[in-house]
């Protein structure tokens, strides 16, 4: 009887022992295992190759700065696009894995998805989700395509666009600053929600940073804030600038570039900056869109946002999610906006265009880039972060 006692107590001891503790420097990372490890990202080579085609020309969407991009389906019906990239990345798999790793945990419904990648020999892939109506600059800035952007899906896309910034500079647990936000890095799907590509440029920030500065200059001069072309700083506030040129844009359906007004030059800015206070903000309007005077409002008031947005002091841009705010609530009354930066201020011939747009990824500097006191300096290795993933789509 006593030791059948016994082995009942040494039962109950040993259920109750409670499970060890990790060491401080045993901690797990909360950000890693929330998408689990690089292998649960990791696809067969084979597979993606029978999905490809043997990554034939038929599938081939076109060609980026660091390999070819291939659209392919899946056993399971899905589609995907896959970069495969230059066999002299120098790069190891681990080093490899764990950007990949990176680059997966940024999931929302406005940025693209990374669903995974391949490693075989000197192969690297990256697998993305399929995006079938390309880039917005290919709708927004083309005479005809436009016209099948009606205000509310154009509303609809500088909200959504709102929300994956909200989402990289607050909600996310990686606070990310974009860099180079413009329309042909935004990606609409099936239903012409808008998703943020191309993390090229892209910084990943510590929580308690608030500004960056660099002597590498990257991305497109038309939308880059006045104090990073000039200084090398960005912030987030550098990425409200950006969308608050890609707002004004989407409104008229014209670039941010120097046009000729009349006897004067001018840029996209001073124009709906002029056009706002003399109270003639409605001539600026794509005469694409039909404005009851239900939109009509709606769009002169995201003019107003978007000229917040440009404003050449920092602090007084709003962050995105007071932007969210405002144009998801009408009942907000917006601060009055000052001139936008740029707005009578360059000392460059006024025949050259101001604010040319150029790719930042191309290597030949010209004059535009003269312009910038720095030029991009790109490695020799490969990073996942300088994928440009507005390759991934059809040409």
């Amino acid at each position: 009887m006593i030791i059948a006692l016994l082995c009942i107590f040494i039962r109950l001891r040993r259920k109750k022992k409670p499970t060890p503790q990790p060491l401080p420097n045993e901690t797990v990372h909360s950000e890693s295992m929330e998408i689990g490890s690089a292998e649960s990202l990791q696809y067969d080579f084979s597979t993606i190759k029978e999905a490809t085609n043997d990554f034939s020309e038929e599938n081939k969407l076109g060609r980026g700065g660091f390999g070819a991009v291939y659209r392919g389906m899946l056993t399971n019906g899905q589609e995907i696009a896959v970069k495969r990239l230059a066999r002299d990345s120098g790069q190891g798999d681990g080093e490899f894995k764990n950007e990949v790793l990176l680059v997966a945990k940024l999931q929302h419904r406005n940025l693209v998805r990374l669903l995974g990648f391949s490693i075989e020999g000197a192969e690297r892939l990256l697998v993305y989700e399929f995006l079938p109506n390309a880039s917005l600059d290919r709708f927004i800035f083309d005479p005809t395509k436009r016209t099948l952007l009606d205000w509310e899906k154009r509303y609809n896309i500088i909200k959504g666009i709102a929300k994956g910034l909200l989402y990289l500079h607050e909600d996310s647990r990686l606070k990310i600053i974009h860099r180079d936000m413009k329309a042909s890095n935004v990606l609409l799907d099936a239903e012409m929600n808008p998703k943020i590509a191309d993390f090229g440029m892209a910084r990943l920030f510590n929580p308690e940073e608030t500004q960056g500065d660099t002597s590498h200059i990257v991305g497109t001069y038309g939308y880059m804030a006045p104090e990073y072309a000039m200084h090398g700083q960005f912030s987030v506030k550098s990425d409200v600038f950006s969308f608050g040129v890609l707002v004004l844009e989407m409104v008229t359906g014209q670039k941010n570039q120097c046009f000729r007004n009349g006897e004067s030059i001018e840029d996209l800015l001073s124009f709906a900056w002029k056009s706002w206070k003399n109270g003639t903000a409605s001539e600026m309007i794509d005469p694409t869109l039909t404005t009851g005077s239900g939109s009509l409002r709606d769009i002169i008031r995201s003019i107003h946002i978007g000229l917040l947005c440009v404003q050449e002091n920092v602090s007084n841009r709003p962050t995105m999610a007071s932007i969210v705010l405002m144009l998801n609530s009408f009942s907000i009354t917006l601060p009055m906006p000052a001139e936008p930066a740029f707005f009578m201020h360059s000392n460059i011939d006024p025949e050259m265009p101001l604010l040319r747009e150029y790719s930042s990824s191309t290597e030949n500097s010209g004059l535009e880039k003269s312009k910038i006191s720095k030029s991009r300096s790109r490695s020799s290795q490969f990073s996942v972060n300088d994928v440009s993933i507005s390759d991934f789509v059809p040409r």
